[in-house]
Order: structure tokens, then C-alpha cells, then sequence
């Protein structure tokens, strides 16, 4: 344990850990009164949170997207601010801008104006809607948690998360992410339709958002959690079986033979980072004293279904991301 983690008195890091076992539950239970099923989803949202991750909703109209996270950031004590995505929107629209002022009779001055990206969770609608220009604006602020206006840096509050949701089937008048903008995304989580009991429930459901949400969580209590993590142990072995599969993902001269085929790039090494942290989290989550396979299999997809990219030859036979991370779990297995 860290220092840090020893100088707390035990009862505090008793109740530290109690308050994580039940927040879950308590998640749930609140999201409940707006959110019909998305049980996986989630469970994905409370592990970034955890991580102080990024998140990418991509789903087809209609399913709450955009409600989720609404919902979900009323839960919490935090700035919450929200950008809609339209081509027009400029990069000063979402890091603010300095203007000229009269400071003190005739004197004048710069004074910076900061923009919504100064916040704790930030959503991001539509985000491929935007213009790359624009798109680039979240880069810095997403990876250094600061952003640069007229040589001068300002530095975000932690935590600082940001909540994009995307559509995949509607093209015209869409910009794709980069892949350098997509690797900065802790988790792309892919919404798909509820099942007939949940639509029948959401058909009978009033079009509006419950103001009864009780926030559950406070910023000094999150980033309390988000230490936490880091304390989770997690055994040499998994550790080396996710670095071998992260590079197993690239499309090299020793790897599988349908990654050589069909990936134009694989996961890079933040990806391995990235699936060590979450596992950490999902273990925490779950009770458990370790990080399992399970918890790794937890957070697998959602962390490289962005970050596998398939060529032409794949795309044409039909392959995508998700199906390359399940070959490529055939060929290896957790083994101890």
C-alpha cells in the first residue's frame, strides 16, 4: 500500500470500502427510476467513474444514450455541462475564449472566459457530428486534463470525464474520430436494443426525465474510490497474459494469421494499461480480493473494440473488431 493508503485509520478505510460495496447497488436502484435494463452498460459506467475514464456510447437512435448520462451525472455532487455536436460548432465554443475589457476607465485587458470542457463530466452529444477541428479540441483536455488558450495552460479539476455518444448508422454530415482521439477513450461500450420485456416496460414509460434522482456520491468520495483502485492486487500471470494479447492484436509477422489478414492496426500500449486499470476496478466492484479472469473478460471488448482497426480485405468479409477479440481469445486462453 501506498503511504498515503497506510496513514488513513482503519475504521475510515472500513467505511471507505463499505461505502464502494454498496454503491452499486445504490447506482442501480436510482438509474432504475429513468433507465429500463442496459445492465451491462452500466456496470461498464461505474468502472470508468472509478477509472476516471473516458466513455464512448455508440448505439442507434432511441436508446437513452443521452438520457443515461444525464441521469447518471444528477446522481452525483459534480459541475456537470453539456455540449451538442453540429458541424458549425467551434473549438472556442467548447475550451472558451479570451475577450477585451475595459479593466479601469480607459485600461484594457484580456480576460478569459472558460468554456463548458470546464467541468467534472462533460457530455459530449453526437460527437462525430462536429468537425475534426472541433474534435481536436477535447485531445489535450481528455489526455493532460489542462487546456492551452493564447499560450496560457488552465488546468481542469479532477475528476474530469467526458461522455460522447455517437450513432453508427447515420453518415451524412458525419466525421469519423481519429484513431489518436478514439485511443484516449477508456471504454467504447456498444448500446444495443432492450429486450422485449424492457420494451414493453419503456413503451408504457412517460417521456420524461424523474427530478427524484437522489445523488448518491460526492467529488471528495469519488476520487477516494479512484485511489482505491490502484490498491487492488492483480496476479503477475493475468498482467503478462494481457500484454501478450494486446500485442497479439497487431498485425506482425508472428501473429495470428486472420489478425495478419484482416487488422490494419492493433492496440497500442495504452490499451494494456488501460485493461489493467478497469480490471482493477471491476474487481473492486465486485468484491472481490484480486482481479480475476472474469473481470478482465468484463472490460476486454469495450476497451479494444476502438482500438482494433479492420482493413478492407476484412470489412469485405464481413469481419469487425469484436469478432477479431473473440478469435483471438480462442487462441489464448487464461492459463495459469
Amino acid at each position: 500500500m501506498s503511504s498515503e493508503k497506510k496513514n488513513l485509520p482503519l475504521q475510515a478505510v472500513e467505511q471507505l470500502h463499505h461505502s464502494l460495496i454498496s454503491f452499486p447497488q445504490q447506482f442501480k436502484q436510482e438509474i432504475a427510476k429513468v433507465i429500463v435494463g442496459q445492465e451491462k452498460t452500466l456496470d461498464l459506467m461505474m468502472v470508468a467513474l472509478l477509472c476516471n475514464g473516458h466513455v464512448l456510447l455508440t448505439g442507434v437512435p432511441g436508446l437513452a444514450k443521452t438520457l443515461l448520462i444525464k441521469a447518471a451525472a444528477s446522481l452525483f455532487h459534480l459541475d456537470f455541462n453539456r455540449i451538442q455536436c453540429t458541424p458549425d460548432l467551434m473549438p472556442s465554443d467548447i475550451t472558451g475564449v479570451e475577450i477585451l475589457e475595459e479593466a479601469h476607465g480607459t485600461e484594457r485587458g484580456f480576460r478569459f472566459i472558460k468554456g463548458p470542457v470546464f467541468t467534472n463530466l462533460l457530455l459530449a452529444d453526437e460527437i462525430n457530428r462536429t468537425s475534426p477541428r472541433t474534435q481536436a479540441a477535447l485531445l489535450q483536455a481528455m489526455q493532460e486534463k489542462q487546456v492551452t488558450v493564447s499560450g496560457q495552460t488552465h488546468l481542469l479539476a479532477p475528476p474530469f470525464i467526458v461522455f460522447a455518444t455517437q450513432n453508427p448508422i447515420d453518415s451524412e454530415g458525419t466525421y469519423l474520430l481519429p484513431e489518436a482521439q478514439l485511443d484516449r477513450f477508456l471504454f467504447n461500450i456498444a448500446m444495443d436494443y432492450p429486450s422485449l420485456a424492457e420494451e414493453m416496460e419503456i413503451a408504457t414509460q412517460t417521456q420524461q426525465i424523474h427530478s427524484s434522482l437522489e445523488p448518491i456520491l460526492d467529488q471528495a468520495r469519488l476520487l477516494e474510490f479512484q485511489k482505491l483502485v490502484h490498491e487492488m492486487p492483480i496476479p503477475q500471470y493475468l498482467v503478462q497474459w494481457i500484454v501478450n494479447y494486446v500485442r497479439a492484436t497487431r498485425p506482425q509477422k508472428e501473429a495470428h494469421e486472420d489478425v495478419r489478414r484482416f487488422v490494419e492496426w492493433g492496440a497500442g500500449v495504452r490499451a494494456s494499461q488501460n485493461i489493467v486499470t478497469a480490471a482493477r476496478a471491476k474487481a473492486l466492484l465486485s468484491g472481490h480480493n484480486a482481479v480475476t479472469t472474469d473481470d478482465i473478460q468484463a472490460v476486454l471488448h469495450p476497451i479494444l473494440r476502438h482500438r482494433i482497426i479492420v482493413n478492407f480485405a476484412g470489412e469485405a468479409e464481413g469481419w469487425n473488431s469484436d469478432q477479431i477479440i473473440d478469435r483471438l481469445l480462442e487462441q489464448h486462453p487464461f492459463t495459469v
